[in-house]
């Protein structure tokens, strides 16, 4: 990119685009976050406060970010953040089309393994980048957002040098040219924002409860015989590979808190997105995590019992509309038999 202070729109600007596009501004980029209403006119009143488990604490003023409710604001964008969920994907898609310029960069910046490719579908012939955050962040209110998960934000290498744009204090940024692989990596991980989201429990404590990981392991170990037999060999996203995984989750609890440190180094009250989807009587991503792993299956021939169950416990829990199931592993693996039974 030849210009030296692109014009950075986040559009959809929720948690992650809010807790990015402000460390952006703080570092002095010229960033406008297109969010919905409420969120405009919290900043607005408010500013930004982001913070993380490290003890960072950025402040950034209201008139020091470009805040847009009106998606006109695209026409002026070099470069698009694009943050919002898996579902409304192909929606944003034809915003960004209808009125950002030819020559504007569009990254996405999402979960899943998809949404590159669906804003290539709806962006032809412009230059479309997929991307991989590994942190999640926690809206706390009053404009502040914490990042209560490390690591560093992954990108579709390309021209421009965009991840030398995106790397500023407290917010690190890689190209990569195996984007797929590693976003086939955090997929795996983000299989465990249902359970999560299911148990009720802050992530941490979820982390510590061997049957809880006993299930995410048989889970993850499902879809990775369905992610391999379609050729996908996925990069992990913690110092351990995928492969082994599931057998570090296996351990007993006191070796596992020494094997998997960095797997525990999260804020004790972080919970996943999907658990905020269910509290705040939201639909989830469900479809674009378990439900890839049970189509892929079928497509493939392999049974995906657990993902399949898993999937439809959250669909149910979703239409009840009454927050966060409470769940156990006992239960989950009871309404598991039941549904090998039927």
């Amino acid at each position: 990119m030849a210009n030296n202070d692109p014009h950075i729109v986040v559009a959809g600007a929720g948690s992650i685009g809010c807790f990015v596009g402000g460390l952006l501004a703080a570092a002095g980029r010229n960033v406008t976050l297109l969010a919905r209403p409420r969120i405009a006119a919290e900043i607005r009143a408010h500013g930004l406060t982001l913070t993380d488990l490290d003890g960072m604490a950025v402040r950034v003023s209201a008139d020091a970010i470009g805040i847009s409710t009106d998606p006109a604001i695209l026409a002026g964008a070099d470069m698009v953040l694009v943050t919002v969920k898996s579902r409304d994907t192909d929606a944003i898609g034809a915003v960004i089309n209808t009125h950002a310029p030819r020559s504007a960069q569009v990254i996405s910046l999402q979960n899943g393994v998809s949404n590159g490719t669906a804003l290539r579908g709806v962006l032809p012939a412009r230059d479309v980048r997929a991307g991989m955050v590994p942190f999640n962040v926690v809206p706390m209110g009053q404009g502040c957002y914490h990042r209560a998960v490390e690591g560093d934000i992954v990108i579709e290498a390309g021209a421009g040098a965009l991840g030398s744009i995106l790397a500023v204090p407290g917010l690190a940024c890689l190209e990569s040219r195996e984007i797929e692989n590693v976003q086939w990596g955090k997929f795996l991980m983000n299989l465990n924002n249902a359970l999560n989201a299911l148990s009720g429990l802050p992530i941490k404590t979820q982390l510590k409860d061997r049957e809880w990981r006993k299930l995410m392991a048989d889970q993850w170990a499902e879809a990775l015989r369905v992610i391999h037999r379609n050729g996908i060999r996925p990069v992990s996203s913690t110092p351990v590979s995928v492969s082994v995984i599931p057998w570090v989750l296996r351990l007993p609890t006191g070796l596992f808190t020494r094997v998997a440190s960095a797997m525990l180094k999260i804020d004790p009250q972080a919970r996943t997105s999907m658990s905020y989807d269910l509290m705040e009587r939201r639909p989830t991503e469900i479809a674009a995590l378990q439900g890839v792993v049970v189509e892929m299956g079928r497509m493939s021939g392999i049974p995906t019992p657990i993902n399949a169950m898993v999937m439809d416990v959250v669909n149910t829990a979703e239409l009840a509309g009454e927050g966060l199931p409470n769940l156990t592993p006992k239960a989950l693996r009871r309404e598991l038999a039941e549904g090998s039974q039927a």
